[in-house]
């Protein structure tokens, strides 16, 4: 069966497919966890996507809100599970934003110069009251 002979098929096979997941059984999870929406609701691996479906993915600190545009039951490459949908203009906004916050953003461990002092260490002590 060709991608668009198809009229639907599960959630995590879709992610899958279209490579928001290395593997199937992290997108079951991911589903099982509550990290993915279709239509604005809580699903199950199981359930049905189909094409028109809006699908909200949690990645880490980014949600991903597409459209789907299309079905695959195999994976396949990248250039082909990019038209398996269409990122909304909310979700482009959204981590393009997120991406900015992150490069402003300054790394803990540069702020830390070298080991802690003496003087640190009784200064911690003394913060937590012991």
């Amino acid at each position: 069966m060709r991608a668009h002979e198809l009229s639907g098929t599960r959630i995590d096979k879709w992610l899958w497919a279209a490579r928001f997941f290395k593997t199937r059984s992290l997108a079951t999870e991911a589903v099982d966890g509550g990290r993915v929406q279709i239509n604005g609701q809580r699903i199950k691996p199981a359930k049905e996507v189909k094409v028109g479906d809006r699908v909200e993915v949690s990645l880490g600190h980014d949600t991903r809100s597409v459209i789907v545009r299309g079905i695959a039951e195999r994976r396949g490459s990248a250039s082909v599970a990019q038209q398996l949908y269409e990122e909304t203009s909310e979700s482009i906004a959204r981590c393009e934003e997120a991406g900015a916050m992150r490069r402003l953003q300054v790394e803990p461990a540069l702020e830390r110069q070298g080991r802690p002092t003496k003087r640190d260490r009784r200064d911690y002590t003394r913060w937590r009251g012991e």
